[in-house]
């Protein structure tokens, strides 16, 4: 059975924006562009001209960066735009379902309910870490469940989901729905990426990110793998150049050799004062507990949350209330040693 037998039937069949023909080697009088560049465009290509509709180029430096096929990779607007394409892709609105794993990113529910299908919660176990409940996803999912979002490591609680209970889940939902797992903390956890099983299991769709470990928030570019049959169904619904040029050329020198051996050195740095933070918290007053993580941040159950974030905010720092959690949590990311040590001195 095709995997598009869970899309929606009406972007199956559609058919995508004709946008204007791409050759850079020609100059263009076909795309109603103004044919000078701004005295202010200092990018490489100009800024007067429009990206490529869908950047090959992008999505083939991306797919190398993963370890996967160029087929493979859509490029997005961060992962926010792949969770949207994702539900616009999949869920029928009032008809269809996800599934979510509170406590999570608050985006999977957001944006499933903007597209009107209906979110089922299936808790994170909190006894035991915040640990995936499989079989309760499983039994959550009916003929009409269409997308199963999980988060690894977690946000916002920072631990990673065991691989065994994500190869349960993968097992038990073949045929019936996707399984999106976003990784946009994997860089901070050293483990393996999933995107090694999509042969395995064509309903896997793994979520990429340059957001955090690569420095690149303000650029807003993520990545959705998965089969080439989910990425040319997505490819349909993306508007055309949804990626800016001067975000291109970013990522593309961001990505360059010498770049990504400082980024590995930054990630190994937040690693290390994770590590110190989360020993610096652990020995203040008012604090019940330091939750393990493996991803850029800590979440901390405080006695009295509202004078800490108070205090931070005095020390000119902000963190985030996360009393949705527990009425005791709040997020912590891990800064520069500096502001680490400005953190831990205001708990005192």
């Amino acid at each position: 059975m095709s995997i598009l037998s869970l899309a929606r039937p009406e972007i199956v069949a559609l058919k995508a924006y004709s946008h204007a023909s791409w050759d850079p080697a020609l100059d263009r009088l076909h795309a109603n562009e103004l044919p000078w560049r701004a005295e202010t465009d200092r990018s490489l290509a100009g800024l007067n001209r429009y990206p490529e509709p869908h950047p090959h180029v992008l999505a083939e430096r991306l797919a190398a960066l993963y370890g996967v096929r160029a087929d493979q990779l859509l490029p997005g607007r961060g992962s926010d735009e792949s969770i949207d394409l994702l539900l616009r892709g999949f869920c029928r609105a009032g008809v269809d379902n996800v599934v979510i794993c509170p406590p999570t990113f608050g985006m999977y529910a957001v944006a499933a309910r903007i597209q009107g299908a209906a979110v089922r919660e299936v808790p994170l176990k909190a006894e035991q870490g915040f640990a995936l409940d499989t079989d309760a996803v499983t039994a959550a999912c009916d003929a009409n469940t269409r997308i199963v979002f999980l988060c690894s490591p977690n946000n916002p609680t920072g631990n990673a989901i065991e691989p065994a209970s994500i190869t349960k889940l993968l097992k038990a939902l073949a045929g019936r729905a996707l399984v999106a797992v976003d990784e946009a903390y994997i860089e901070f956890s050293g483990d393996t990426s999933l995107t090694g099983q999509l042969e395995q299991y064509p309903h896997l769709v793994v979520l990429r990110t340059l957001s955090k470990a690569y420095g690149l928030a303000g650029a807003r570019v993520g990545s959705l793998i998965a089969s080439p049959e989910i990425v040319q169904l997505l490819g349909k619904v993306i508007p055309p150049y949804s990626i800016p040029q001067l975000t291109i050329e970013a990522v593309l020198h961001t990505l360059a050799p010498v770049q990504l051996t400082i980024q590995r050195e930054r990630v190994a740095q937040i690693v290390a004062e994770r590590e110190r933070l989360r020993a610096g918290i652990a020995a203040a007053k008012g604090v019940r507990r330091v939750w393990p993580s493996v991803a850029n941040f800590l979440l901390v159950d405080f006695e009295a949350p509202d004078r800490v974030l108070a205090a931070a905010r005095d020390a000119k720092l902000l963190i985030r209330d996360m009393r949705n959690v527990s009425p005791y949590s709040l997020r912590i990311s891990v800064g520069t040693p500096e502001q680490n040590d400005r953190l831990i001195r205001s708990l005192s």
